[in-house]
């Protein structure tokens, strides 16, 4: 149930990013609005995943795919540019949360 609880957390910090990208330094209400519960939802599943998670690898792990999938539909929705740097820095962040989970932190 905690991996349940840790990709619905993933989902909303997303939402989040995206979200404020939307909400033009808070002045759009509708963005902002969704900004603050995306936040809000976010930290409640994350909360509950680190019931059972190691703190830090819970955590690294929420930030971590968060960030790559932030990234990735940043390139597919808007348009941002993702070249080999990027591409590069998903693939190590990949690598690191697998390394995370493999070391039985979990």
């Amino acid at each position: 149930m905690q991996w349940l609880h840790l990709g619905i957390a993933i989902i909303f910090e997303i939402a989040v990013a995206l979200s404020a990208g939307r909400a033009e330094g808070f002045t759009n209400r509708r963005w902002t609005a969704a900004t603050l519960l995306s936040g809000a939802a976010a930290t409640y599943f994350l909360s509950l995943a680190l019931l059972t998670f190691n703190v830090g690898v819970g955590y690294a792990i929420w930030t971590s795919v968060a960030g790559v999938g932030i990234t990735l539909l940043g390139a597919l929705l808007f348009g941002q540019r993702l070249n080999w740097r990027k591409a590069l820095g998903i693939v190590v962040i990949i690598g690191g949360v697998v390394g995370l989970q493999l070391s039985g932190a979990a």
